[in-house]
């Protein structure tokens, strides 16, 4: 599995991560995989080969490292929305959710087509599994409270309908693509 040499401790090193991070996702966004590699990562953060290589073995490692920050990412907005959205109607409240998702599959989506197929490649698929089972488990907690029938099952239909329709849509309006989602999302939930 594709995992970093080493985790900073120090600010200064985790915003040199960072700064790798961000130019790694920034080369993939631009060349994909043809012209992914630590030199060219390098380059965009001005930084050595040898920095990168202080903290990742290898290019691979580089990138199952983004595609953890970008699930933790999604995992914490999702999270946020949840707490946002408890008061809420339940359409309104799955328009919060569903906004979250459509935004953060299309603000990169380059990085996130990427990231997704390379997710097995590297060995980190447990860890997207394990990720959308957690995602799953607050979403059905949610659900329940709203008396929906079979919550975890629905949660799951959720998730699986909207990562759908967010990766069949490439290119769509964001917005209009959300409006489309919560339109299903919300039928599915009044014939469950």
């Amino acid at each position: 599995m594709a995992t970093p040499r080493k985790h900073p401790v120090q600010q200064r090193s985790r915003s040199t991560v960072e700064l790798v991070l961000e130019a790694a996702a920034q080369v993939l966004e631009a060349g994909g995989l043809a012209r992914f590699n630590t030199n060219a990562v390098a380059e965009r953060a001005g930084v050595s080969v040898g920095t990168i290589y202080q903290y990742f073995p290898d290019k691979d490692a580089v990138m199952a490292e983004i595609a953890r920050r970008e699930a933790a990412r999604f995992e914490a907005a999702l999270g946020e929305a949840l707490q946002g959205a408890a008061d809420l109607a339940l359409a309104r409240a799955i328009e919060v959710l569903v906004r979250v998702a459509v935004i953060h599959q299309t603000a990169r989506p380059q990085l996130a087509r990427i990231l997704d197929l390379e997710e097995r490649r590297l060995g980190i698929d447990g860890d997207a599994d394990a990720a959308a089972q957690a995602i799953a488990s607050d979403l059905a907690g949610f659900l329940k409270q709203r008396g929906v029938g079979d919550p975890e099952t629905a949660a799951l239909d959720l998730m699986n309908l909207t990562r759908g329709m967010i990766d069949g849509a490439s290119g769509a309006d964001p917005a209009d693509l959300t409006r489309r989602i919560v339109r299903a999302a919300t039928g599915y939930l009044a014939s469950a």
